[in-house]
């Protein structure tokens, strides 16, 4: 394990706007392992550059945002409730952006969705740069927990990803602000959620559902990314009592149409991104593919009409995954009412 110290208490009293600051001392020093480091915080950070949508939103939904310093890695618009906050927050890069970037923030904390970005092989950095410039980095749990980075392009799960770990990822983060009270309501509200549509799929008794993810493609000549089966498509659907139809344990693998075709989903669940990083990105693009190619569009699902637009975000580990969960219960609530 490697440790930093984060030495910020003069920052934590700056905050302290609703209690007392004796109750607010206590919480520190608060010590975590996240990722293969051990962390321990003296004070709740004074600002944050959050690098990867869901880490953003994790701090949004906090009540965080004026904490926030800058953004990066965006895949769709913010959720429509924070709108006003984040107008006012720099975003220092649609996708990637640079070290310099970051650290001319001088951020007390950088918290990043994906080792990707700031890991062993950080596009952005690795933790050490960031830790020898004291710099504390935490990354979203459900990027690493279960999971192995080294393996696939995003990534190998070695079991089956669950909210727990996105509800972990929130605790964690209100803990290292000094604010456990925000963290116990955004994860009762979620679990709430959760259950609710967990319990009205169930209800629908519905027999021999499948599905299928697609996120994006490279290239529409290439074999599609699609959810593997243990992220958290996977895990929605697990939920839900319906059958995924890829079985690789890769994060997002490539699987070709002919393969997927003679699997026959009941589903076809496409990532609605405003980001354009690969042609697929755009969902008019995935919809005209399925039309015109000579093997998508002889898809039952395709020919049936049976196709479902998710939030890109609800098909990672993040506070949307619930949103998931609730759009697939409500399009098999409306398959169960054609029967």
């Amino acid at each position: 394990m490697k440790q930093i110290s984060s030495k910020l208490i003069p920052l934590a009293f700056a905050f302290l706007a609703t209690s007392s600051v004796g109750a607010v001392a206590e919480q520190y020093p608060f010590n975590l392992e996240n990722c293969g480091h051990e962390l321990t915080f003296d004070g709740a950070p004074g600002s944050a550059v959050t690098i990867g949508q869901a880490a953003t939103e994790a701090m949004y939904v906090l009540g965080l945002a004026d904490k926030v310093a800058g953004t990066a890695v965006w895949f769709t618009d913010v959720l429509p409730e924070y709108a006003e906050a984040n107008a006012k927050i720099e975003r220092l890069a649609d996708n990637t952006p640079s070290f310099e970037a970051v650290v001319n923030k001088r951020p007390g904390l950088v918290t990043s969705q994906y080792e990707w970005y700031v890991g062993p092989k950080g596009s952005v950095g690795t933790r050490e740069q960031f830790h020898d410039l004291s710099v504390p980095t935490y990354i979203w749990p459900a990027d690493c927990v279960g999971k192995d980075n080294s393996v696939g392009v995003d990534g190998t799960r070695e079991n089956l990803i669950s909210t727990d770990i996105i509800y972990r990822g929130l605790t964690e983060l209100s803990q290292i602000f000094g604010v456990p009270e925000a963290g116990e309501k955004a994860v009762a509200d979620l679990k709430a959620r959760e259950m609710a549509a967990i319990e009205r799929a169930k209800s629908l008794e519905l027999k021999d559902i499948s599905a299928m993810f697609w996120f994006s493609s490279a290239k529409m000549d290439a074999d599609p990314y699609v959810a593997g089966a243990k992220g958290a498509p996977a895990f929605i659907m697990e939920q839900l009592g319906i059958e995924n139809v890829v079985t690789s344990s890769e994060e997002w693998p490539t699987v070709g149409w002919e393969t997927l075709a003679k699997a026959n989903p009941t589903y076809i669940v496409l990532a609605d991104l405003q980001r354009r990083k690969f042609p697929a990105d755009a969902i008019e693009v995935k919809m005209e593919f399925l039309k015109t190619d000579p093997v998508a569009s002889q898809m039952e699902a395709v020919k049936e009409g049976r196709i479902i637009v998710l939030d890109a975000h609800a098909m990672d580990a993040t506070i949307r995954t619930v949103s998931g969960l609730e759009l697939m219960a409500d399009a098999m609530a409306k398959q169960a009412a054609t029967q």
